[in-house]
């Protein structure tokens, strides 16, 4: 199986209005489902992707910040709405808005996590591109270690102060 480390090829892939992307991971972020639509966008085959990591198709143009805010969101709890980026196995990309949340047992105790992903606006790609990228330079400043992902997460929490709204809202309004 590829490894992260696959080059990148700038070709972005799309998929239908009509389509969502389903996943589902255990509480560490391994993988215990994916559909069809999530196997073909992503190159991957059930085998090669059933019991590995989540990040497997994740983008290096990601901020870790956001993913960061997206697990300690899911931790706490609470759902989460995010436009992301993921990488296939070749090394093309594409774009989601994802909807994440955690799935609880009858004892209140998180599971797992379950996302649907859908085909997300150009214009909100064009925003969350430009967003990513100026995290991304933050974090680089620091050469993404975690004092960079921290002065990154406090751009975006600035961000967030200034137009009075939690992550959520903000990512609907782009």
């Amino acid at each position: 199986m590829p490894s992260l480390q696959t080059e990148l090829t700038g070709v972005e892939r799309k998929f239908d209005k009509d389509e969502i992307i389903v996943s589902k991971t255990d509480t560490r972020g391994i993988i215990t489902y994916a559909n069809r639509v999530f196997l073909k966008i992503a190159d991957y085959t059930e085998e090669e992707v059933l019991g590995k990591p989540h990040n497997i198709i994740r983008h290096p143009d990601m901020p870790r910040c956001v993913f960061k805010l997206l697990w300690d969101t899911l931790q706490s709890g609470r759902e989460i709405f995010a436009y992301v980026v993921n990488r296939t196995k070749g090394g093309d990309h594409y774009w989601v808005f994802a909807h994440v949340t955690p799935t609880f047992d009858t004892a209140g105790e998180i599971t797992g996590y379950h996302s649907n992903r859908r085909v997300p606006s150009r214009e909100a790609v064009a925003k969350a591109t430009e967003l990513y990228r100026t995290l991304r330079e933050e974090e680089s400043r620091s050469g993404f270690s975690d004092a960079g992902m921290q002065a990154a997460s406090r751009q975006l929490e600035n961000l967030l102060e200034q137009n009075g709204v939690e992550y959520d809202e903000f990512a609907f309004s782009l």
